[in-house]
Protein backbone atom coordinates (compact mmCIF):
# COMPACT_ATOMS: atom_id res chain seq x y z
CA UNK A 1 0.00 0.00 0.00
CA UNK A 2 0.76 3.14 -0.81
CA UNK A 3 0.67 5.89 1.70
CA UNK A 4 0.47 9.70 0.34
CA UNK A 5 1.93 11.85 3.31
CA UNK A 6 0.77 15.69 3.36
CA UNK A 7 1.90 18.97 4.84
CA UNK A 8 -0.52 19.08 8.11
CA UNK A 9 -1.59 22.98 9.27
CA UNK A 10 1.05 23.98 11.55
CA UNK A 11 -1.28 27.32 12.59
CA UNK A 12 -4.51 28.93 11.81
CA UNK A 13 -2.90 31.57 9.37
CA UNK A 14 -0.15 29.32 7.98
CA UNK A 15 -1.11 28.20 4.62
CA UNK A 16 2.32 26.96 3.18
CA UNK A 17 5.58 25.47 4.53
CA UNK A 18 9.21 24.89 3.02
CA UNK A 19 11.20 21.39 3.28
CA UNK A 20 14.14 23.32 5.49
CA UNK A 21 15.46 19.59 5.97
CA UNK A 22 15.17 16.19 4.81
CA UNK A 23 16.62 13.89 8.09
CA UNK A 24 16.40 10.21 5.62
CA UNK A 25 17.54 9.50 2.10
CA UNK A 26 15.10 9.17 -1.26
CA UNK A 27 14.32 4.95 -0.75
CA UNK A 28 15.59 4.78 3.19
CA UNK A 29 12.98 2.63 5.44
CA UNK A 30 11.59 4.56 8.19
CA UNK A 31 9.77 4.03 10.88
CA UNK A 32 6.57 5.23 11.84
CA UNK A 33 6.42 8.48 14.18
CA UNK A 34 9.92 8.54 13.15
CA UNK A 35 11.27 12.41 12.51
CA UNK A 36 11.83 12.48 8.01
CA UNK A 37 11.74 15.78 7.94
CA UNK A 38 12.17 19.55 9.24
CA UNK A 39 9.82 22.39 7.70
CA UNK A 40 9.75 25.71 7.93
CA UNK A 41 6.55 27.88 8.85
CA UNK A 42 6.59 32.26 8.57
CA UNK A 43 6.80 31.47 12.27
CA UNK A 44 8.55 28.42 13.74
CA UNK A 45 11.02 24.96 12.73
CA UNK A 46 8.85 21.83 13.15
CA UNK A 47 9.55 18.11 12.77
CA UNK A 48 7.33 16.31 10.42
CA UNK A 49 6.98 12.58 11.84
CA UNK A 50 6.55 9.44 9.52
CA UNK A 51 3.07 8.77 9.45
CA UNK A 52 3.83 4.69 8.75
CA UNK A 53 6.48 2.39 8.09
CA UNK A 54 7.48 2.23 4.92
CA UNK A 55 10.23 3.08 1.84
CA UNK A 56 10.36 6.51 1.81
CA UNK A 57 9.67 8.58 -2.27
CA UNK A 58 10.23 12.21 -1.72
CA UNK A 59 7.80 14.53 -3.72
CA UNK A 60 9.38 17.70 -2.70
CA UNK A 61 12.84 18.84 -2.38
CA UNK A 62 14.71 20.79 0.14
CA UNK A 63 14.04 24.43 0.00
CA UNK A 64 10.81 23.65 -1.71
CA UNK A 65 7.59 26.16 -0.99
CA UNK A 66 5.25 23.71 0.43
CA UNK A 67 1.37 24.14 0.64
CA UNK A 68 0.12 23.31 3.48
CA UNK A 69 -2.48 19.37 2.72
CA UNK A 70 -0.18 18.80 -0.40
CA UNK A 71 1.72 15.96 -0.66
CA UNK A 72 5.61 15.74 0.27
CA UNK A 73 6.38 12.21 0.05
CA UNK A 74 5.16 8.78 -0.29
CA UNK A 75 5.86 5.63 2.06
CA UNK A 76 5.15 2.16 0.88
CA UNK A 77 3.71 0.49 4.06
CA UNK A 78 4.57 -2.90 1.86
CA UNK A 79 7.84 -2.83 2.13
CA UNK A 80 10.07 -5.17 4.81
CA UNK A 81 12.70 -3.05 6.58
CA UNK A 82 15.62 -4.18 5.88
CA UNK A 83 18.92 -4.70 8.04
CA UNK A 84 20.78 -2.15 9.36
CA UNK A 85 18.76 0.67 7.73
CA UNK A 86 20.22 3.65 9.08
CA UNK A 87 18.51 7.76 8.65
CA UNK A 88 20.67 10.31 6.97
CA UNK A 89 22.12 11.41 10.13
CA UNK A 90 22.98 8.88 11.83
CA UNK A 91 25.01 8.00 8.52
CA UNK A 92 26.52 11.15 8.64
CA UNK A 93 27.47 9.65 12.43
CA UNK A 94 28.41 6.69 11.35
CA UNK A 95 30.71 7.48 8.10
CA UNK A 96 34.42 6.81 8.31
CA UNK A 97 36.44 10.05 8.74
CA UNK A 98 38.55 8.84 5.37
CA UNK A 99 39.11 10.98 2.30
CA UNK A 100 36.34 9.42 -0.52
CA UNK A 101 36.98 8.65 -4.17
CA UNK A 102 34.57 9.99 -6.16
CA UNK A 103 34.31 8.52 -9.72
CA UNK A 104 34.73 10.55 -12.64
CA UNK A 105 31.18 9.63 -13.82
CA UNK A 106 29.04 10.71 -10.22
CA UNK A 107 31.50 14.30 -10.69
CA UNK A 108 30.14 14.59 -14.31
CA UNK A 109 26.31 14.08 -12.84
CA UNK A 110 27.18 16.63 -10.32
CA UNK A 111 28.52 19.19 -12.28
CA UNK A 112 25.42 18.68 -14.84
CA UNK A 113 22.88 19.04 -11.73
CA UNK A 114 24.53 22.13 -11.08
CA UNK A 115 23.66 23.91 -14.13
CA UNK A 116 20.34 22.07 -14.96
CA UNK A 117 17.52 24.45 -14.77
CA UNK A 118 13.63 23.02 -14.06
CA UNK A 119 11.64 23.87 -17.00
CA UNK A 120 9.70 26.99 -14.90
CA UNK A 121 13.50 28.22 -14.52
CA UNK A 122 14.55 27.75 -18.10
CA UNK A 123 11.96 29.96 -19.22
CA UNK A 124 12.28 32.66 -17.01
CA UNK A 125 15.71 32.76 -17.45
CA UNK A 126 15.21 32.50 -21.59
CA UNK A 127 12.51 35.58 -21.00
CA UNK A 128 15.70 37.36 -19.21
CA UNK A 129 18.35 36.47 -21.70
CA UNK A 130 20.06 34.59 -18.85
CA UNK A 131 21.62 31.15 -19.52
CA UNK A 132 21.17 28.14 -16.24
CA UNK A 133 25.03 27.78 -15.99
CA UNK A 134 25.49 31.54 -14.75
CA UNK A 135 22.94 31.06 -11.61
CA UNK A 136 23.65 29.47 -8.37
CA UNK A 137 21.19 27.35 -7.51
CA UNK A 138 19.88 26.33 -4.39
CA UNK A 139 17.89 23.12 -5.14
CA UNK A 140 18.77 19.79 -4.49
CA UNK A 141 22.78 18.72 -6.24
CA UNK A 142 22.79 22.54 -6.93
CA UNK A 143 19.89 22.79 -9.59
CA UNK A 144 18.42 25.93 -10.24
CA UNK A 145 14.98 26.35 -9.10
CA UNK A 146 12.06 28.97 -10.16
CA UNK A 147 12.76 31.01 -7.48
CA UNK A 148 16.13 31.74 -8.03
CA UNK A 149 15.36 32.00 -11.80
CA UNK A 150 12.78 34.74 -10.46
CA UNK A 151 15.72 36.04 -8.35
CA UNK A 152 17.99 36.05 -10.76
CA UNK A 153 19.65 39.63 -11.92
CA UNK A 154 21.28 39.84 -15.16
CA UNK A 155 24.55 41.10 -14.66
CA UNK A 156 25.51 44.48 -16.03
CA UNK A 157 29.29 43.36 -16.91
CA UNK A 158 31.63 40.91 -17.36
CA UNK A 159 32.83 39.64 -13.96
CA UNK A 160 36.34 39.91 -12.71
CA UNK A 161 38.15 36.77 -10.73
CA UNK A 162 40.18 38.34 -8.45
CA UNK A 163 41.87 36.42 -5.46
CA UNK A 164 40.03 37.23 -2.26
CA UNK A 165 36.94 38.71 -3.58
CA UNK A 166 34.76 35.73 -3.17
CA UNK A 167 31.08 35.91 -3.07
CA UNK A 168 28.47 33.07 -2.05
CA UNK A 169 24.28 32.99 -1.80
CA UNK A 170 22.11 30.81 0.33
CA UNK A 171 18.33 30.87 0.12
CA UNK A 172 16.79 32.57 3.12
CA UNK A 173 14.52 30.47 5.40
CA UNK A 174 10.97 30.94 5.33
CA UNK A 175 11.10 32.23 8.78
CA UNK A 176 13.85 34.97 8.28
CA UNK A 177 12.30 36.24 4.84
CA UNK A 178 8.71 36.70 7.01
CA UNK A 179 10.40 38.59 9.95
CA UNK A 180 11.95 40.69 7.17
CA UNK A 181 8.08 41.05 5.36
CA UNK A 182 6.82 42.03 8.81
CA UNK A 183 9.32 44.91 9.41
CA UNK A 184 8.94 46.45 6.23
CA UNK A 185 4.96 46.13 7.04
CA UNK A 186 5.73 47.85 10.52
CA UNK A 187 7.87 50.86 8.91
CA UNK A 188 5.27 51.17 5.90
CA UNK A 189 2.01 50.86 7.74
CA UNK A 190 2.64 52.83 11.15
CA UNK A 191 3.59 56.20 12.35
CA UNK A 192 6.56 55.07 14.13
CA UNK A 193 8.65 57.60 16.47
CA UNK A 194 10.73 56.72 19.44
CA UNK A 195 11.47 58.68 22.64
CA UNK A 196 14.43 57.94 24.77
CA UNK A 197 15.28 57.90 28.55
CA UNK A 198 17.99 56.48 30.73
CA UNK A 199 17.76 54.23 34.11
CA UNK A 200 20.16 54.67 36.65
CA UNK A 201 20.50 50.86 37.58
CA UNK A 202 22.09 51.06 41.06
CA UNK A 203 19.02 49.98 43.12
CA UNK A 204 18.57 46.96 41.03
CA UNK A 205 22.22 46.38 40.61
CA UNK A 206 22.08 46.52 44.83
CA UNK A 207 19.11 43.83 45.39
CA UNK A 208 20.58 41.47 42.72
CA UNK A 209 24.59 41.47 44.87
CA UNK A 210 21.90 41.10 48.07
CA UNK A 211 19.76 38.64 46.97
CA UNK A 212 20.87 36.59 43.28
CA UNK A 213 22.61 34.04 45.54
CA UNK A 214 19.74 33.27 47.68
CA UNK A 215 17.16 33.47 44.77
CA UNK A 216 19.23 30.95 42.56
CA UNK A 217 19.90 28.38 45.43
CA UNK A 218 15.81 28.49 46.24
CA UNK A 219 14.55 28.45 42.51
CA UNK A 220 17.49 27.63 40.30
CA UNK A 221 16.93 30.20 38.03
CA UNK A 222 18.95 33.89 37.96
CA UNK A 223 17.29 36.99 39.04
CA UNK A 224 17.98 38.81 36.02
CA UNK A 225 17.38 42.50 34.80
CA UNK A 226 14.21 40.68 32.45
CA UNK A 227 12.33 40.16 35.83
CA UNK A 228 12.44 44.21 36.97
CA UNK A 229 11.95 45.35 33.67
CA UNK A 230 8.67 42.76 32.89
CA UNK A 231 7.04 43.98 35.84
CA UNK A 232 7.88 47.78 35.74
CA UNK A 233 6.79 47.66 32.35
CA UNK A 234 3.35 46.17 33.56
CA UNK A 235 3.16 48.53 35.77
CA UNK A 236 3.40 51.12 33.21
CA UNK A 237 1.11 49.20 31.31
CA UNK A 238 -1.58 49.79 33.20
CA UNK A 239 -1.31 53.38 34.00
CA UNK A 240 -0.82 54.38 30.19
CA UNK A 241 -3.81 51.53 28.54
CA UNK A 242 -3.62 52.65 25.26
CA UNK A 243 0.23 51.49 24.52
CA UNK A 244 -1.35 47.72 25.60
CA UNK A 245 -3.90 48.23 22.74
CA UNK A 246 -3.62 47.99 18.70
CA UNK A 247 -5.65 49.19 15.89
CA UNK A 248 -8.53 46.90 14.55
CA UNK A 249 -9.90 48.63 11.27
CA UNK A 250 -11.39 51.83 12.37
CA UNK A 251 -11.48 50.45 16.29
CA UNK A 252 -8.71 50.64 18.81
CA UNK A 253 -8.67 47.30 20.48
CA UNK A 254 -7.28 47.63 24.43
CA UNK A 255 -6.31 44.82 26.39
CA UNK A 256 -7.13 44.20 30.61
CA UNK A 257 -4.00 42.09 30.27
CA UNK A 258 -0.35 41.75 29.50
CA UNK A 259 0.75 39.32 27.49
CA UNK A 260 4.79 40.77 27.05
CA UNK A 261 6.68 39.57 24.00
CA UNK A 262 10.46 38.80 24.38
CA UNK A 263 12.89 39.25 21.56
CA UNK A 264 15.31 36.37 21.22
CA UNK A 265 18.15 34.89 19.23
CA UNK A 266 17.26 31.02 17.72
CA UNK A 267 19.41 29.07 15.69
CA UNK A 268 16.96 30.29 12.80
CA UNK A 269 17.15 33.69 13.45
CA UNK A 270 15.03 36.27 15.63
CA UNK A 271 12.06 34.63 17.85
CA UNK A 272 9.65 36.65 19.79
CA UNK A 273 7.59 34.19 22.22
CA UNK A 274 5.08 35.55 24.50
CA UNK A 275 4.94 35.23 28.41
CA UNK A 276 0.98 35.12 28.64
CA UNK A 277 -0.76 37.39 31.92
CA UNK A 278 3.06 38.74 32.95
CA UNK A 279 0.46 40.88 35.16
CA UNK A 280 0.16 37.41 37.40
CA UNK A 281 3.60 36.66 37.48
CA UNK A 282 5.98 37.45 40.44
CA UNK A 283 10.28 38.00 39.80
CA UNK A 284 10.30 34.33 40.19
CA UNK A 285 7.66 33.48 37.71
CA UNK A 286 8.57 36.05 35.12
CA UNK A 287 12.59 34.50 35.24
CA UNK A 288 10.95 30.75 35.21
CA UNK A 289 9.02 31.86 31.95
CA UNK A 290 11.83 33.73 30.07
CA UNK A 291 14.28 30.70 30.98
CA UNK A 292 11.83 28.15 30.23
CA UNK A 293 11.12 30.15 26.58
CA UNK A 294 14.62 30.83 25.77
CA UNK A 295 15.49 27.27 26.17
CA UNK A 296 12.67 26.18 23.88
CA UNK A 297 13.90 28.84 21.51
CA UNK A 298 17.80 27.98 21.15
CA UNK A 299 16.55 23.73 20.75
CA UNK A 300 14.11 25.00 18.03
CA UNK A 301 11.00 23.62 19.47
CA UNK A 302 9.29 26.96 20.49
CA UNK A 303 5.29 26.30 18.73
CA UNK A 304 3.48 28.99 16.57
CA UNK A 305 0.88 29.18 19.78
CA UNK A 306 4.08 30.41 21.70
CA UNK A 307 4.94 33.12 19.42
CA UNK A 308 1.44 34.61 18.71
CA UNK A 309 -0.94 37.17 20.39
CA UNK A 310 1.81 39.51 22.49
CA UNK A 311 0.47 43.07 23.17
CA UNK A 312 3.43 44.52 24.07
CA UNK A 313 7.21 43.72 22.95
CA UNK A 314 10.67 43.89 25.18
CA UNK A 315 14.47 43.76 22.96
CA UNK A 316 17.20 43.80 24.53
CA UNK A 317 19.89 44.73 21.98
CA UNK A 318 22.15 45.49 25.53
CA UNK A 319 23.10 41.47 25.40
CA UNK A 320 24.96 41.99 22.05
CA UNK A 321 26.49 45.13 23.20
CA UNK A 322 23.97 48.12 21.84
CA UNK A 323 24.17 51.65 23.50
CA UNK A 324 21.16 52.80 21.91
CA UNK A 325 18.81 51.56 18.82
CA UNK A 326 15.08 52.37 18.02
CA UNK A 327 13.52 48.90 17.72
CA UNK A 328 10.81 48.03 15.21
CA UNK A 329 7.15 47.74 16.40
CA UNK A 330 6.21 44.22 16.41
CA UNK A 331 2.59 43.88 14.21
CA UNK A 332 -0.43 44.34 15.26
CA UNK A 333 1.53 45.64 18.71
CA UNK A 334 1.62 49.45 19.01
CA UNK A 335 5.01 49.87 21.13
CA UNK A 336 8.10 47.92 21.93
CA UNK A 337 10.42 48.91 24.47
CA UNK A 338 14.21 48.67 23.68
CA UNK A 339 17.19 47.82 26.73
CA UNK A 340 20.92 48.54 25.68
CA UNK A 341 23.89 47.70 27.88
CA UNK A 342 24.48 49.41 30.81
CA UNK A 343 27.68 51.66 31.03
CA UNK A 344 29.19 53.37 33.60
CA UNK A 345 28.79 57.48 33.41
CA UNK A 346 29.23 60.24 35.05
CA UNK A 347 25.62 61.88 36.41
CA UNK A 348 25.25 64.93 38.63
CA UNK A 349 23.33 63.44 41.51
CA UNK A 350 22.48 66.49 43.90
CA UNK A 351 24.92 68.74 42.63
CA UNK A 352 27.33 66.23 42.56
CA UNK A 353 29.05 64.22 39.73
CA UNK A 354 29.08 60.59 40.77
CA UNK A 355 29.78 57.02 38.61
CA UNK A 356 26.36 55.29 38.12
CA UNK A 357 25.68 52.11 36.01
CA UNK A 358 23.04 53.54 33.44
CA UNK A 359 21.17 51.94 30.59
CA UNK A 360 19.69 53.89 27.93
CA UNK A 361 15.99 52.56 27.29
CA UNK A 362 13.85 53.31 23.82
CA UNK A 363 10.13 53.14 23.11
CA UNK A 364 8.71 52.61 19.43
CA UNK A 365 5.58 53.40 19.36
CA UNK A 366 2.64 53.85 16.75
CA UNK A 367 1.84 57.62 16.80
CA UNK A 368 -1.79 57.10 15.50
CA UNK A 369 -3.05 55.37 18.51
CA UNK A 370 -0.34 56.70 21.30
CA UNK A 371 0.15 60.40 21.90
CA UNK A 372 3.34 61.65 22.43
CA UNK A 373 2.28 63.00 26.18
CA UNK A 374 1.43 58.79 26.60
CA UNK A 375 4.59 57.59 25.73
CA UNK A 376 6.91 59.77 27.25
CA UNK A 377 4.51 59.17 30.68
CA UNK A 378 5.23 55.56 29.97
CA UNK A 379 8.67 55.54 29.54
CA UNK A 380 9.13 58.03 32.76
CA UNK A 381 6.91 55.21 34.88
CA UNK A 382 9.06 52.26 33.64
CA UNK A 383 12.09 54.43 34.97
CA UNK A 384 10.83 55.58 37.88
CA UNK A 385 9.80 51.87 38.81
CA UNK A 386 13.22 50.71 38.20
CA UNK A 387 15.35 53.44 40.02
CA UNK A 388 12.56 52.93 42.94
CA UNK A 389 12.26 49.16 42.94
CA UNK A 390 11.58 48.84 46.51
CA UNK A 391 9.00 50.91 46.77
CA UNK A 392 6.85 50.72 43.46
CA UNK A 393 7.78 46.97 42.40
CA UNK A 394 8.12 45.08 45.62
CA UNK A 395 5.98 47.10 48.06
CA UNK A 396 8.63 47.84 50.22
CA UNK A 397 9.41 44.10 51.00
CA UNK A 398 12.21 43.19 48.59
CA UNK A 399 12.09 39.68 50.50
CA UNK A 400 8.37 38.80 50.56
CA UNK A 401 8.55 40.18 46.79
CA UNK A 402 11.83 37.55 45.84
CA UNK A 403 9.69 34.60 47.91
CA UNK A 404 12.70 34.64 50.46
Amino acid sequence: MILEMKVPSPGESITEVEIATWLVEEGDYVEKDQAIAEVDSDKATLELPAEASGTITFKAEEGDAVAVGAVVCLIDTSAEKPEGSETKEAKKDNAPKTEKVVSSSAVENKTYATGTASPAAKKILAEKGMDASSIHGTGKDGRVTKDDAVKAVPSMGQEVNVEGRGTSRSKMSMLRRKVAERLVEAKNTTAMLTTFNEVDMSPIFALRKEYKETFKEKFGVSLGFMSFFTLAIVRALKMYPAVNSMIDGKEMLSYDFCDISIAVSGPKGLMVPVMRNAEKLSFRGVEEEVKRLAIRARDGKITVDEMTGGTFTISNGGVFGSMLSTPIINPPQSAILGMHNIVERPVAIDGKVEIRPIMFVALSYDHRIIDGKESVGFLVAVKEALENPVELLMDNDAKKALEL
